[in-house]
């Protein structure tokens, strides 16, 4: 079993920043996951919003480009996800996905709000 716990949520001004985490324990190899971070607000579709492999290969939601920062520490078992110039429209809860062929594991998520 795999358990990702995400932390780093909160509220902050249009403009601001925020670190994101996600720890992931379990009896399992953490650098064969691949690590998602999505969102979700009350009544829409969950969306990712940046991914990372195993390997440290990255992607972005086109929202977020330039903006958003994935990466991993493998020693640590987390993924973090730095967002920069956060904008009332990146409000959501924010969830953390670990993959690994048909193994899919969420996390309980985390509430950002942006907002002045």
């Amino acid at each position: 079993q795999v358990y990702p716990v995400e932390s780093g949520g909160g509220w902050v001004q249009p403009g601001g920043s925020l670190r994101l985490s996600c720890v992931v324990s379990g009896s399992t190899i953490f650098r064969h996951f691949d690590i998602g971070w999505y969102r979700q607000a009350d009544g829409k579709t969950r969306e990712m919003v940046a991914r990372i492999t195993g390997g440290g290969s990255s992607d972005y939601a086109d929202f977020v480009q330039g903006r958003f920062t994935i990466s991993r520490d493998n020693a640590e078992r987390t993924v973090y996800l730095e967002m920069n110039n956060l904008k009332p429209e990146d409000t959501d809860v924010y969830y953390c996905k670990a993959e690994r062929g048909y193994y899919i594991y969420w996390g309980q998520g985390t509430q950002v709000t942006v907002s002045s």
